[in-house]
């Protein structure tokens, strides 16, 4: 009894750290705190839950946990931060695919005592099992669709939506024969649950693919919060405190983040959902159109303009990170603050291919947490600025969001071309996400630093010493 007291204890100090650690991480300066407070949380349900259940012996959980922490740490160490997305893609794929074993194994133990489920624990495995399988094959998509292995634009098919509605009335068919409330032909429950779990990996397939790349951002943070919700599920079917608590929290978190990212593009998340926007676009020609020119500028000659000015703004941008050239940006930027330059930076929130990947990559190179500011924060300092540097960004600074004919219409933009002038780093003309031209590219006060980004700030950072 009173070890089981220790264990509840255990439980509740844990879910009293998640808070505290999730509370932590909206600020950058205490987000690591809150990081550590999160993973220690973690650490203690673990073990808590490894005890009471007596599923492994002292050996096999000190074992399990420094192979754990050792493939963590590596992959920690070595992703690249073009591929953070992909790997927080493939992390919410396994947590899903994790909660739907639960339930699965609970569904088997149940059946091999000959014991009948209730109503309450069939509906439990049967949610747990569908979202978590949905979350599993959905993210893996994509996962796909970021790592170039599937094409980045929407995948549709006629009467795709009839087709994924049919399957949902299928599984609510097939979950509530789980469920035991009625038998399907005498069909053995595990027979209908094996079945249910490959319509759920397959409408997790279907419900991905006809995304866009320019809404992984979102897809990401709704995948993360199917994720909690699966392993809250599966708290339910194991009665497990801590894990309906920490995934209560990671779904709410990771919906509130989905319906920020939403609102930051000015679409709804069932526009996101089936709207099939961001198919590729023919990519533009360096030269552009005939009646389009855009002007360049050399290395030289942008290092001039970036060390006369009084104030700078930077806004970071998918190519950024591809280029991993942030070391080498904030060395340029060091060098314009040495000769009393105003710096900045302008991070929008869907900036990169996921939450907070311009926030991420902008920390890694140590720019500090006071030099970064969100659209809101830093839009009205654009009419007052001199110069804005755009490094590998395209929709999120594309003028068209004004336009009220445009398909990314309404969208929260940058005003970068309220600036008196505005450098663009880009290796050509190609359109963005969005699939769209950027009238930016072809303003009087814009000029395009053609070519990698890492290469053009190594330059820049060396004319700028001399200028």
């Amino acid at each position: 009894m009173y070890f089981s007291l220790w264990v509840e204890l255990s439980y509740l100090f844990s879910s009293v750290l998640f808070v505290f650690g999730l509370k932590k991480l909206q600020s950058p300066d205490t987000a690591r705190t809150g990081n550590r407070l999160a993973a220690l949380a973690m650490l203690i349900a673990i073990v808590a839950t490894l005890i009471d259940n007596e599923i492994l012996g002292w050996i096999g959980i000190a074992g399990g946990m420094v192979l754990g922490s050792l493939i963590g740490g590596i992959l920690a160490r070595t992703v690249k931060m073009t591929d953070m997305p992909q790997l927080v893609g493939a992390f919410n794929g396994f947590g899903g695919g994790a909660s739907a074993l639960v339930a699965s194994a609970e569904l088997v133990r149940v059946q091999g005592i000959g014991d009948t489920l209730t109503l309450s624990s069939g509906l439990t495995i049967t949610l747990s099992c569908l979202i978590g399988m949905v979350t599993f094959s959905g993210s893996f998509v994509a996962f796909g669709k970021l790592q170039g292995i599937v094409t980045g634009s929407p995948i549709t098919f006629p009467f795709q939506k009839t087709f994924n509605g049919f399957l949902f009335l299928v599984l609510l068919i097939l979950g509530i024969s789980v469920m035991g409330i009625f038998n399907i032909g005498g069909i053995s429950s595990l027979a209908i649950f094996s079945i249910f779990s490959a319509i759920a990996l397959l409408l997790g397939i279907l419900l991905v693919i006809p995304i866009g790349g320019a809404d992984m951002p979102v897809v990401i943070s709704l995948l993360n919060s199917y994720s909690g919700l699966a392993a809250s599920a599966a708290g339910f079917v194991i009665a497990n405190n801590a894990l309906i608590i920490s995934g209560a929290l990671v779904g709410a978190a990771g919906l509130i983040l989905t319906m920020i990212m939403c609102k930051a593009m000015n679409r709804s998340l069932a526009n996101v959902a089936f709207g099939a926007f961001g198919a590729e676009g023919a990519a533009a020609t360096q030269n552009g159109s005939s009646d389009k020119i855009a002007r360049s500028v050399d290395p030289e000659g942008a290092a001039m303009i970036l060390a006369y000015a009084q104030s700078v703004i930077v806004v970071p941008g998918y190519g950024l990170a591809v280029a991993q050239a942030q070391h080498d940006l904030r060395k340029v930027m060091d060098n314009l603050e040495e000769r009393g330059v105003d710096v900045k930076y302008a991070v929008h929130p869907v900036a990169g291919r996921m939450p907070g990947h311009m926030n991420v990559l902008l920390a890694e190179a140590d720019v500090s947490y006071e030099k970064l500011f969100d659209l809101d924060e830093i839009n009205d300092d654009f009419e007052r600025t001199d110069v804005v540097l755009v490094v590998g960004a395209n929709d999120v600074v594309n003028p068209e969001a004004h336009n009220p004919q445009s398909v990314i219409a309404g969208m929260p933009i940058l005003d970068v071309d309220r600036a008196k002038s505005v450098i663009i780093m880009k290796r050509s003309l190609s359109p963005g996400f969005a699939g769209i031209d950027n009238p930016l590219f072809y303003m009087d006060h814009s000029m395009m630093l053609f070519g990698d980004a890492k290469e053009s700030m190594v330059e820049l950072a060396k004319e700028v010493r001399e200028a």
